[in-house]
């Protein structure tokens, strides 16, 4: 299992201003592929005593931000977190986990308590015993769909929980977003809940972004190749031209190496040749934009370059197994 990362460490520098930039382009391709879809936030709020309990859900992402009082998280594994108001938590795999007053306390699924609406993906939730004036706990959270587009490669490496300190000076630029979180929650004024969801939507890049600048928890594969300043000018080129005839020549020729040279130094990197990534890439893309954005298929074997939608149709059932419209049918049968 992936472990978990507390982000209290500094940015590391870069070796070179012409590092830094190829790094902060790779970032920013990363974030405008990402796409939390199916979102839906709820509002918490506790008594002394509580304890939620959270499903595993393949394909999503849980996010918990901690506005009030003190909760502890207790992963699937067993091991403890302590959290305290300010604690934002990311869990990318979607594994299962509690939420609890205590260590002692029993948990109760969270689907089980009964929600009022407070927007289109809002909804309030209110445990605390009406014998108590205020609550102990507020907190707010969210599942949704994680989808980081082309750079799929990077979920399976990151860890299983990302747990943020916002009253610390490490993330200057995290904290005010999460302070305006905890001012909406804690108000309930006038539209507060799309506020909300929104700001939660930015919070969640932000941490994805923090845990590539703070070194990705030394993980291996895509992440090493993005910070291999080499490697990483062939693959910002491939995700800025998927449709572009690339030869391993071309790849080489972008990073300014051999071909001999790339073509290993992908291999062992990435552990697939340059073209196979290539390939594997356009029809990640492929299937976000036919089943996410519903783009034709004729458009979509354009864009990446297929002289005839017949030859795109071909390659995408070579790499996913079906025909690009068995596909898109398959997401909207019902389970």
């Amino acid at each position: 299992m992936m472990n978990s990362l507390v982000f209290l460490t500094e940015t590391p520098e870069m070796n070179s201003p012409d590092q830094f930039a190829l790094s902060s382009d790779l970032i920013s391709e990363l974030l405008t592929g990402m796409r939390l879809r199916g979102v839906q936030y709820r509002r918490i709020q506790t008594g002394p005593a509580f304890g939620l309990n959270f499903d595993a859900k393949r394909g999503h992402a849980y996010f918990h931000y901690l506005a009030v009082g003190s909760a502890v998280l207790r992963t699937r594994d067993g091991v403890l977190h302590e959290l305290s108001a300010g604690n934002a938590v990311f869990m990318p795999q979607g594994e299962s986990h509690q939420l609890l007053s205590g260590p002692e306390i029993s948990a109760r699924h969270i689907d089980s308590f009964d929600v009022a609406p407070l927007g289109d993906t809002v909804s309030g939730v209110d445990t605390c015993p009406s014998t108590d004036i205020t609550p102990s706990a507020i907190l707010f959270y969210g599942c949704m769909e994680f989808d980081l587009g082309g750079m799929q490669g990077l979920g399976p490496l990151m860890p299983s929980l990302m747990v943020v300190d916002a009253t610390g000076q490490r993330y200057p630029g995290l904290m005010p977003i999460l302070a305006s979180m905890k001012r909406e929650i804690c108000s309930g004024r006038v539209g507060f809940a799309g506020i909300l969801a929104r700001l939660a939507d930015v919070v969640a890049a932000m941490i994805v972004r923090g845990w590539i600048e703070c070194g990705c928890d030394n993980a291996s594969g895509l992440v090493a190749a993005l910070r291999d300043p080499r490697l990483a000018r062939a693959i910002l080129a491939l995700h800025r031209q998927p449709g572009r005839d690339w030869t391993v020549a071309k790849l080489a020729a972008e990073c300014h190496i051999s071909r001999s040279v790339f073509a290993e130094r992908f291999q062992a990197t990435i552990g697939m040749p340059p073209l196979r990534y290539a390939i594997e890439l356009r029809m990640r893309l492929a299937s976000q934009w036919l089943i996410q954005d519903r783009l034709p298929i004729d458009a979509v074997a354009q864009r990446l370059g297929y002289a005839s939608q017949a030859a795109f149709s071909r390659a995408f059932k070579r790499i996913t197994g079906r025909p690009p419209g068995a596909s898109r049918q398959a997401v909207l049968l019902p389970a």
